[in-house]
């Protein structure tokens, strides 16, 4: 009798999953795979079978990759101190040779040859390959008073996203593969810029017009301080709130650009985006196929 109630529950989950399976069958989703999700044994591989089963039931996924933790330790080895601006890794011309060695040379080698052991079929990028992501330098401006004009800061060989060459991407998908794409774009010079991983994920996604973009993070989503002083995940919110979230310094660190990441997707055509606990096993999978799903969904007007 308990097996047979084990067998009835694993039916209604796969029912559950079938009408969004049929929702987003041929769309593309964009993920960006980060955070303890990429350390985490255990994690690596629920992520790596969560994008296979996604691939084998009809869905498009794009994997674009972080690997800050990875590049920190690599950078403290050598004596360099890493340092942050709004959640913008400062990036010298000593960091960015690390910076490309650590996400290109292995980080992306990494998922890629997890997913293809476990089964699947994935190309590893970055996007210098076939100038995938064409960026500027990026700048940040600081407010120093309602007089004053802001303060300019340089935060060096970071980039900003200009153009995504999507016929790269498509090739890969229309041939089978699952592209997976490291953080790095290329100047107008043709030298190498870091790019914060979020928005590659944000400005691929909404040149690809996908379904979903997905942010992994180490957080259950976008957290709000209640009136009793707790913690409360804010499930759904839209684009004229995370301006506001980012404007009155709610959001703070690493939770910037993954909002902004979410609003320029939005804007350019991403039917939603969330921000999702990757702690959690197979959260992109509870995330797409359950009706609960997890984390902060963010959607347009």
């Amino acid at each position: 009798m308990q097996a047979d109630k084990k067998m009835s529950i694993r039916a209604e989950v796969l029912i559950e999953a079938l009408p969004y399976i049929r929702k987003f069958y041929g769309k593309t989703v964009v993920i960006k795979y980060g955070g303890h999700a990429m350390v985490d044994d255990r994690l690596k591989e629920n992520f790596v079978l969560d994008i296979i089963l996604m691939k084998y039931i009809g869905i498009r996924p794009v994997v674009v990759h972080g690997g800050g933790p990875q590049i920190t330790k690599t950078l403290e080895r050598m004596g360099i101190k890493p340092t942050f601006v709004e959640g913008q890794r400062v990036t010298d011309d000593e960091t960015m040779s690390v910076v490309e060695m650590v996400l290109v040379g292995t980080v992306n080698k990494e998922i890629v040859g997890l997913i293809n052991s476990h089964g699947g079929r994935a190309v590893g990028l970055s996007g210098r390959d076939g100038d995938l992501i064409k960026t500027s330098r990026m700048k940040i401006y600081k407010y120093t008073g309602d007089e004053r004009p802001p303060e300019i800061i340089d935060i060096g060989r970071v980039g900003k996203v200009e153009e995504v060459n999507v016929e790269v991407i498509y090739a890969l998908e229309n041939s089978g593969f699952v592209p997976v794409i490291a953080p790095v774009g290329v100047g107008p010079d043709g030298t190498a810029h870091n790019i914060n991983a979020d928005l590659v994920a944000g400005a691929i996604a909404g040149a690809l017009k996908a379904e979903k973009l997905i942010l992994l993070t180490d957080v259950p989503g976008v957290m709000v301080k209640s009136e009793d002083g707790q913690d409360k995940l804010i499930h759904s919110m839209t684009v004229k709130e995370v301006d506001k979230l980012i404007e009155e310094g709610i959001a703070q660190g690493g939770m910037i650009p993954k909002l902004k990441a979410c609003k320029k997707a939005l804007n350019a055509g991403v039917k939603k985006a969330h921000i999702i606990d990757g702690r959690v096993e197979h959260a992109i999978i509870l995330e797409l196929l359950t009706d609960e799903g997890i984390g902060t969904e963010v959607v347009g007007e």
